[in-house]
């Protein structure tokens, strides 16, 4: 699925399908510009396809192996008083398991010791470290581990001030980043800069203003991570491709920086959902400010979006399905009420398993997550107090 496209931003989507796989059912969404009443619209099944014909043309929407519609199962259902510019069909679908079900794991759940591995910049696929093996891969406590260290020790908490660093073949996972030690080539590839952050004028005199050892790529001077210590790295997940080494054979460059992101993203989240358990998760910046609120609902949507401009002309139109996480958010920087007592609540509960990125990468994600609830129907746009989006898998 390198290949989908965006959905196009729109405010009249044309064809809209949502199937969930463990439920069975689906939800198909046209647009009045398209077809003005259901009486328009003849929903049809085929091999891995669902056929869409309307007065506008003929739809073939590409489904994964195994997915197939039931036939005579797609009826109309109430859209609702707001929807007015919608019609809304309920089905059903036959899911067949498929043993070469595309796997989500992402690269901290594929590192492997005695495997040779080299590190690319995502921004411009420069390589950055070569041929690293590691003798230990080893998981990092969870991102909040410091905190309940003192409900767990009847003495003095043996950690603090204290850093978990990777020794020379070392690669320590943390949840959205890799802890490396540096090498020789590190001086070549990569640039080195303190920044700080948090606010020197806070008022409150707990939060005191901290300095980070920013490192970038030379080449593109993208951030890659900090230098937590003169002889360590850490580099998160989102700015670095990491592939096994093999020749001169460099990683693909089909993939364009808000999609890989995007995937990178939910198959992290997927994974600690899966691991942990948890549904909730508060995306922060490295000082540990909340930016953006985000609830996992579901991991076994499919869907696929036609917008209304590309909906008409004598030839069928094909478009493919994605796999996707669906999510319900909201902005810490969201003003309304309603949005300010979801972040209060999540604060005053320690709702919100934590998912630390630099800030340019959560405005990065806050813009992919934005763009994809605004090619969504009107209608699916909002959830009681939240936003709604997808991310592709």
């Amino acid at each position: 699925m390198a290949d989908l496209e965006m959905p196009a931003k729109t405010h009249g989507v044309g064809v809209f399908l949502e199937l969930r796989k463990r439920l069975q059912t689906g939800l198909l969404i046209v647009g009045k510009a398209v077809a003005s009443s259901p009486a328009d619209v003849v929903v049809t099944g085929g091999d891995s396809s669902l056929h869409v014909r309307t007065p506008r043309g003929e739809l073939s929407l590409t489904l994964p192996a195994g997915v197939t519609l039931e036939p005579g199962s797609c009826v109309p259902t109430p859209a609702g008083e707001s929807c007015g510019e919608e019609l809304h069909f309920r089905l059903r679908i036959s899911v067949t398991p498929s043993a070469d079900e595309e796997a989500s794991d992402s690269t901290v759940e594929t590192l492997r010791t005695k495997e040779t591995y080299c590190f690319h910049c995502q921004g411009c696929m420069t390589r950055l470290l070569e041929d690293r093996v590691f003798k230990r891969v080893l998981p990092l406590p969870n991102g909040n581990w410091n905190a309940i260290v003192d409900d767990w020790c009847c003495h003095p908490d043996p950690f603090a001030n204290k850093k978990l660093l990777p020794r020379a073949e070392d690669c320590l996972l943390g949840d959205t980043f890799l802890l490396l030690a540096r090498d020789g080539g590190c001086e070549q590839t990569l640039a080195e800069e303190v920044s700080s952050i948090g606010s020197e004028d806070s008022q409150d005199p707990k939060k005191t203003c901290r300095r980070l050892a920013l490192v970038s790529c030379k080449s593109c001077s993208l951030v890659l991570g900090e230098a937590v210590a003169p002889e360590s790295l850490k580099l998160y997940i989102t700015q670095v491709v990491v592939e096994p080494a093999v020749g001169d054979r460099m990683p693909e460059a089909s993939l364009n920086r808000s999609l890989y992101l995007e995937q990178t993203l939910a198959a992290r989240l997927l994974g600690l959902s899966t691991s942990m358990s948890t549904f909730h998760f508060s995306v922060q910046t490295p000082d540990g400010k909340p930016f953006l609120l985000l609830w996992l609902l579901n991991s076994d949507s499919i869907t696929a979006s036609v917008p209304q401009t590309r909906v008409g002309g004598d030839s069928s139109l094909h478009s493919p399905s994605a796999r996707v996480l669906k999510l319900l958010y909201t902005a810490r920087s969201d003003t309304g009420i309603q949005h300010t007592d979801i972040v209060s609540s999540w604060e005053a509960n320690a709702i919100g398993h934590p998912v630390v990125l630099p800030l340019e990468v959560c405005e990065e994600l806050l813009q992919v997550i934005h763009d994809s609830n605004s090619a969504l129907p009107a209608s699916m746009r909002s959830m009681r107090s939240y936003e709604v989006a997808y991310l592709r898998l």
